[in-house]
Parts: structure tokens; sequence; C-alpha cells
């Protein structure tokens, strides 16, 4: 497994690298990867070995990591879920939106999800499904990429053009080869939204995946997209605009209302 992520150098005396090391072995571990070993980390964070093994001695020290001995690996122990916790529970755009993000995954049989960003990822911070058993089944804390997702489009497009720019320019790097597409994905999608209040991935990100996206500005001015979605072969892309779009766009504008009462 290739280095996933590194640490940006920042040149500013009040920034810590000790700690900023430190957490960035905590994201290391991501849904369906909770253990992982000194070399392993050492991969995803560009870290050299050495220095993971002092990290993460003193992270099992304060409580956020354990080690299984028997595989010689480690994962997040519950200070790190204690944090997480201290974060959702502060998002009370969750209470609010829940009950409409649950009656609209019943009414069309999808997933519905509620996301905010996390470098070029956007991260589950709610997610509920409709009762049928064919729904795209992503839980809380699951990462997908802003540039191919109907979710992260949706972000994206509502993002002032300098907060775009940096971010594309991320991703353009992040993309390599696949530039030009990914691209003209991202342009496509901030046309939908300006047109239609709403950004479609269909097939762009899983290509057994189709979905609509919509964002939503928090009184409190932070930004966070919403999206609604399942499996290709029972959303049609004619269905993404016939039905989940106009229904995701208006159950979007309803949370934002009740929460300039919350």
């Amino acid at each position: 497994m290739g280095k996933t992520m590194s640490l940006v150098e920042n040149k500013s005396r009040n920034f810590v690298t000790a700690l900023a090391r430190g957490l960035e072995i905590l994201r290391a571990f991501e849904p369906g990867n909770g253990l992982l070993g000194n070399q392993e980390i050492a991969e995803r964070t560009g870290l050299p070995r050495p220095t993971v093994s002092r990290l993460t001695f003193t992270l099992c020290e304060l409580g956020y990591l354990t080690y299984n001995e028997r595989l010689g690996k480690y994962q997040p122990a519950t200070g790190v879920l204690a944090l997480g916790y201290a974060c959702l529970s502060n998002f009370g755009v969750r209470q609010v939106a829940r009950p409409m993000m649950k009656e609209l995954a019943e009414a069309v049989d999808a997933s519905v999800s509620l996301g905010a960003r996390d470098r070029l990822n956007m991260v589950y911070l709610e997610n509920v499904q409709g009762s049928g058993a064919l729904t795209v089944r992503l839980d809380i804390a699951s990462r997908i990429p802003i540039a191919t997702t109907a979710m992260g489009r949706a972000f994206l497009a509502a993002l002032p053009d300098g907060e775009r720019d940096y971010l594309l320019d991320h991703i353009r790097r992040h993309a390599g080869d696949q530039w030009p597409k990914v691209k003209a994905g991202i342009e496509q999608a901030q046309r939908d939204y300006q047109e239609y209040g709403y950004c479609v991935s269909a097939g762009d990100w899983s290509r057994d995946v189709n979905a609509v996206g919509a964002p939503l500005r928090l009184p409190d001015s932070t930004l966070v997209a919403f999206n609604c979605g399942g499996p290709s072969y029972r959303l049609s892309r004619e269905s993404l605009h016939t039905e989940l779009g106009p229904r995701l766009r208006q159950m979007v504008r309803s949370i934002g209302m009740a929460m300039t009462h919350y």
C-alpha cells in the first residue's frame, strides 16, 4: 500500500510539528482499516518508521490507541471515540435533518446522507437507509471523494470562487492523468447546480452507484452537503432528475428553514 497522505509543511513559529504528526497517525485509521502496524502507518503518513513507533507508543499511553500484541498492530481506542462524539454532538443539523432524511430515504428506498469536508474527502456525519435491502450502505465516518461524488460536487458548487479554486488545484494534483475527466464532471455538476439546485454523479464514483447531492450553508456559515442515491440498476439517470433531485432539493430547503429557528 502506497502513501495516501503527507504532512503539509508549515513554517509558522506557532505550528507544533510533533502534535501534527500524532494527529496524522490517528487519521491513518479509516473505516474498514481499524488495525494497522507501524510500517503500514508509516506508508500511509509518509513519516519515518522510528518516528511512528514513538508516536504510537505515546498515543497508547494517552488512551488514543490500543496495541494488539498477537497481531502486532494498533487500533483506535475510546479516547478517539470520545473526541468524535464530542464533534458530532455539536452538529445540531444532524438532529434537525435526521427525521427529514429518514422520510426521504423511505419514500425513494435509497440512502440519504449528510457530510462535511475533510481535506479532499467528504466525511459522513449522518446516514439513513430506506427499508429495502438494495441501498448503498456506508456508515457514519465513512469517507468519499469530493471530486467524483454527488455530495462532494455539491459542496464544491456552493463554495466561493477562491476557496473552490484552491481545492480544485489540490484535486488536480491528486487526480494526475484522470484530471481532464474529473474536471469535466465537476464543471457539469456546477452547471447542474446552477440550473437545478442539485448535482449528479451517475457512475462517476462507482459505476454501480447513481446519486444526487445538494449543499446547505448553516447559520454559523459552516458548509455541509447531502446526498441521496443507490444502485444504478434501480435508480436510473432519468430518475435522478425526475424524482431524487427535486425531492432532495426540497428536503435541504426545509432543513435550512428549520435550522434558522434551531
